[in-house]
């Protein structure tokens, strides 16, 4: 924790939680609560329901005559695809092919794209997007006006119903609503692999949705979750970490990524690399890998076919809901490996034997 970090404007009622601290892409959050720790904040969340506070993800406002339009011919998905209403996970890469960010945009029409960035990363996804845009669209960085909430679980929809709010729309798409005077989104969106819901709040009443949350799912057993469950959720769905699984260094195609890009788009940044690389097969993808005995992979371990490094893992943990060690690795594909080899990664100067996999680990519940 750094002394120059950003605090959400939660922070107070993390601390009286009995919060553990991490920084994270700049900013103090909560990384599991006093009273039980990951893994049963990410209990909660698999099998009742769990309250994230994720206010460190960025915020863009993209708007003007043919927001659209430009957003659309700058990142790696197709906009065309969905309508007003509707949000899409995508890229934003740079001529090379490498991820600048992966992001959610919320496309409220033609002339407006809400933009959710990793925290780290805003300030530049901002820049690049201000500096391509043409005369009339303007891009508003909007990081300190919102607070995200995350509701995850089977029984959210039962918290979020409590308090009158929309529960009702499909997956990936959002509705406005009103919580006793606070206007906020609600986001049929999530990080978790569990049906659930993300709020965009406006950062003054983001301690009053919090309170109402917490109090209107204790039927459900509702409990604060912090980064430490987010991220063994997250790995369980084998969805990607920036900075882990994708990056500067780490092209979508090799990611396995490249369901959010509109190939047939004939403009998004990073096109042409991106092309030629899916043409030519990248030299490495990214796999699942499952320990078959003891062993807890973590980041940057090296991994074995024999005697021959073939890759490196990109995250790793153990699962509570599997109870054995996981990972996302990125494996080179002259090695040959498929799903089923047995490979080792070096844990620590031991050999661990994990099984090669395609992710997820965990059977999804999102919709």
């Amino acid at each position: 924790m750094t002394t120059t970090s950003r605090r959400s404007p939660l922070h107070d009622r993390h601390v009286a939680a009995g919060a553990k601290f991490a920084e994270f892409g700049g900013w103090d959050m909560p990384l599991e609560y006093a009273g039980g720790g990951v893994i049963a904040e990410h209990t909660a969340v698999r099998e009742g329901v769990g309250v994230f506070d994720v206010s460190h993800l960025g915020k863009v406002d993209v708007r003007g005559e043919g927001a659209a339009d430009f957003v659309n011919r700058c990142l790696t998905n197709d906009l065309g695809r969905i309508a007003p209403g509707k949000a899409q996970y995508t890229l934003c890469c740079d001529a090379g092919g490498g991820v600048v960010d992966d992001l959610i945009a919320y496309l409220y029409g033609e002339d407006r794209v809400f933009l959710i960035p990793n925290a780290a990363n805003t300030a530049e996804v901002a820049r690049r997007l201000a500096a391509a845009a043409p005369e009339g669209v303007t891009v508003e960085e909007q990081h300190a006006d919102h607070a995200v909430l995350a509701v995850q679980g089977p029984k959210s929809t039962e918290v979020l119903a409590a308090l009158g709010l929309p529960t009702e729309h499909d997956y990936m798409s959002f509705a406005d609503a009103d919580l006793d005077g606070v206007s906020l989104v609600v986001c049929r969106t999530g990080y978790t692999g569990e049906h659930g819901y993300e709020l965009v709040v406006p950062a003054d009443g983001a301690v009053a949705v919090w309170d109402a949350l917490i109090k209107a799912g204790e039927p459900q057993g509702v409990r604060p979750a912090g980064l430490g469950a987010r991220d063994t959720l997250r790995t369980e769905m084998g969805y990607p970490l920036h900075g882990h699984e994708l990056s500067m260094d780490i092209t979508p195609n090799e990611a396995r990524t490249g369901w959010a890009v509109g190939w047939k788009k004939p403009e998004f940044w990073g096109r042409e690399a991106l092309v030629a690389e899916k043409a030519a097969g990248p030299g490495r993808r990214l796999w699942g890998l499952e320990a078959t005995g003891r062993g807890i992979p973590r980041a940057d371990m090296t991994v074995y076919n024999g005697d021959d490094a073939v890759g490196t893992v990109t995250s790793g943990t153990f699962s509570p809901t599997k109870k054995t060690g996981i990972a996302l690795a990125l494996l080179d594909t002259a090695a040959g490996l498929d799903e089923g080899a047995i490979v080792e990664v070096d844990v620590r100067g031991r050999r661990v034997e994990m099984k090669v996999v395609k992710p997820p680990f965990v059977q999804p519940s999102v919709r």
